[in-house]
């Protein structure tokens, strides 16, 4: 067994990941540049699981294989999601304001509780986010996607990220949740550097507050058929706070997982003639692409996070109580131990990690799934002799520590 640890209590000559000596960083220059070449390294290094530096350098493990990933996500009893038990947090080795507490702090809500308060939480969510589904997600996804496509069709250019998927995603979510269609925008780019981190996440996370609370105020005196009115009205019984935190939830995961994943499959798409002839043949379904995107390129590329509840083993690692892992769903996904050719196509294989798993698994995936599917097809109906404008290697990602995002995808059409 290794016998690094994150605390050193074990670990020969002392803590080193106290003062950040030798521990890899998942943010800045290099992580935004190329994180899988990072994973490549530390899976080569440290094997399955590997000691990294999260924003702040706050320590944490960074677990790279598919079973481990597989393991933790499957047993809540040993890897829970209520980061009350985190160590560093509660001895004071984290910032109140560190921005990477948007993403792994304790809220009132579903991801951050496990067993029956999880229960309650997750069954409103999902209950109404069923409801939703059933009043015409794919009807607003075809409405929107015509909407954002006439404001470039005449011009035979267009950059499908900036023009297309980084918006359309929120403004169906505006529509299912009760929200005005004007907020769309703003919000969007408020997601997006929640996700993002550094100084200007808890700015965006304030901001996102005060429209869904006076979202929430606004369905209490003028209930619709929406998922804000679900939520209030839901048996579970959500206090104010409780109901403000899921639309978050909702909205920021909902919206960039989304934007992420359909920006990925268009890039795939547009860079592999074999794909986009079938498509439009009709011999191949927008499904098979998804998935596939999905093995390759998932949303998110790193999930937050889980907090060992004891003293326990993991990648021959031995991990501490309170210690944060956080789950490497790309990194899985290309575990050479279950993908030894990464380039053998997994059409038909829905054993992912995209989507999380266990009792935490992705409750909205049917919903993004038919935004993305019915954007695509829009497209491709719309735009004729629809191309990429540059060459595939041209096109260049950013990563930030829980992401890598598609920066543009310029395309040309016949006008």
């Amino acid at each position: 067994m290794n016998d690094q640890t994150l605390d050193g209590s074990d670990a020969p000559g002392g803590c080193p990941v106290a003062h950040g000596e030798g521990f890899t960083r998942l943010y800045g220059p290099e992580s935004a540049t190329d994180p899988q070449g990072i994973y490549a390294r530390l899976r080569k290094e440290h094997g399955a699981v590997a000691p990294i530096l999260l924003e702040g350098d706050v320590p944490a493990w960074l677990v790279l294989g598919y079973r481990e990933n597989r393991r933790v996500l499957d047993n809540p009893l040993q890897f829970s999601r209520d980061s009350r038990i985190w160590r560093d947090f509660n001895d004071g080795r984290v910032d109140h304001a560190s921005p990477l507490l948007q993403m792994v702090g304790w809220r009132p809500d579903c991801v951050s509780q496990d067993g029956e308060p999880h229960r309650r939480l997750r069954g409103a969510v999902t209950d109404n986010l069923q409801a939703v589904a059933g009043r015409g997600i794919r009807r607003h996804a075809t409405h929107f996607a015509n909407k954002q496509i006439d404001a470039f069709a005449g011009e035979g250019r267009a950059d499908l990220v900036a023009d297309f998927a980084e918006h359309l995603p929120m403004l169906v979510l505006t529509r299912l949740l009760g929200l005005a269609q004007g907020e769309g925008r703003s919000l969007a780019e408020s997601c997006a550097q929640v996700i993002k981190g550094g100084a200007d996440a808890l700015e965006h996370n304030d901001r996102i507050m005060g429209i869904l609370g006076e979202l929430a105020e606004r369905k209490r005196a003028e209930p619709g058929s929406d998922f804000t009115t679900g939520l209030i009205g839901h048996h579970s019984g959500l206090d104010d706070d409780e109901i403000v935190q899921h639309l978050r939830l909702v909205l920021i995961t909902a919206h960039t997982t989304t934007s992420n994943l359909l920006a990925r499959v268009l890039q795939l798409v547009l860079t592999d003639t074999a794909w986009l002839s079938g498509l439009v043949s009709g011999q191949l379904n927008i499904s098979g692409v998804v998935e596939e995107v999905m093995w390759n390129t998932p949303p998110l590329a790193v999930l937050p996070g889980r907090f060992a509840t004891a003293d326990l083993e993991l990648g021959g690692f031995p991990i501490k109580e309170g210690d944060l892992l956080v789950l490497g769903l790309a990194a899985g996904n290309l575990d050479p131990e279950i993908r030894p050719d990464a380039g053998v196509s997994v059409q038909g294989n829905q054993s992912h990690l995209a989507f999380s798993g266990g009792p935490h698994e992705c409750p909205g995936q049917n919903i993004g799934q038919a935004i993305i599917e019915t954007a695509v097809d829009v497209l491709l109906h719309r735009l004729v002799g629809l191309r990429l404008a540059v060459p595939p290697e041209d096109l260049t990602s950013t990563a930030s520590t829980w992401e890598s995002r598609l920066d543009s995808l310029p395309v040309e059409f016949a006008v």
